[in-house]
């Protein structure tokens, strides 16, 4: 690429830039308003009348203290973290006895697992809570309310892009690296855990960063399952009262429910492309 067509890329990419990140911006000056002048007046009268601007907090204290978003912010990460690890844990393992052990139906079984990826998170809820209600009634078990309904609900719906994405990567590591541990007398969960899972970080890391921001954003099954502990989209949904007043504290909550899932980004984000794009070429 010349010197001509690089200025022109960052200058596309970063007007882009601008343009993805003009909303998360008006929610920054509209957190940290004055209410009366936010209540009157859009963020952009920053720029118009600059000095008469009033700066204030009071929405993120509000946001965290009267509305209860501290407790959600819990709420929302026992959901996300187990929901993120189990189905990270079992697609491993599925994808590696899709890559590296040999039985009858394999390419079936997988391409069934794949094709279970256009089934639409929706279609599939009420099956889900009947089923759960049924379990409960048979077994006297409650599952349905239970942290526990939300993490297999996620998980099992994860599990086929996580299976896909592992098994992408997991076969680009060489066969004979696995064929030497074999002969050196290593089975296969040995294999597994000292070889293959330290080899697959950077899948790993893809699809974590996937499913936690899948998760954490999610407001639909953990509504359904978990109403009784509201996460951060439900409390941040509950802010906006009658007529819209409590929107400057909306948008105080989503600010503050934005700055874990950057976090997460940004911390694994060196493994995202490597992990990504492993396994879709050859050679």
């Amino acid at each position: 690429m010349n010197k001509k067509n690089y200025v022109g890329t960052t200058i596309v990419l970063v007007v882009l830039a601008a343009l993805w990140l003009l909303p998360t911006f008006g929610l920054l000056i509209t957190s940290i308003r004055e209410g009366s002048q936010a209540q009157i007046t859009g963020w952009w009268d920053v720029f118009v009348h600059p000095f008469q601007t009033h700066w204030s907090g009071v929405a993120f204290k509000q946001a965290l203290e009267k509305n209860g978003l501290a407790a959600s912010f819990i709420s929302s990460a026992a959901v996300t973290i187990p929901a993120t690890i189990l189905p990270l844990l079992f697609a491993a393992y599925a994808a590696y006895g899709f890559t590296f052990l040999r039985f009858r139906g394999r390419e079936l079984f997988f391409s069934t697992i794949i094709g279970l990826l256009v089934i639409p998170t929706e279609a599939a809820l009420v099956p889900v809570l009947k089923m759960f209600l049924a379990f409960t009634k048979l077994t006297g078990i409650p599952i349905s309310g239970q942290y526990a309904a939300a993490w297999m609900v996620h998980a099992a719906f994860a599990m086929p892009l996580a299976i896909y994405i592992l098994r992408n990567y997991m076969s680009t590591i060489p066969t004979a690296l696995i064929e030497a541990a074999r002969i050196d007398g290593a089975e296969d969960y040995k294999i597994f855990w000292r070889l293959v899972l330290p080899i697959s970080v950077p899948a790993l890391a893809s699809f974590a960063i996937f499913q936690f921001l899948w998760v954490w954003n999610d407001y639909l099954i953990a509504f359904i399952f978990l109403p009784n502990n509201p996460v951060m989209t439900y409390r941040i949904l509950l802010m906006m009262g009658q007529y819209g007043a409590g929107w400057q504290d909306v948008a105080a909550g989503s600010l503050i429910s934005l700055t874990i899932p950057l976090l997460v980004f940004f911390s694994l984000q060196r493994y995202f492309i490597r992990g990504l794009t492993a396994g879709s070429v050859k050679g």
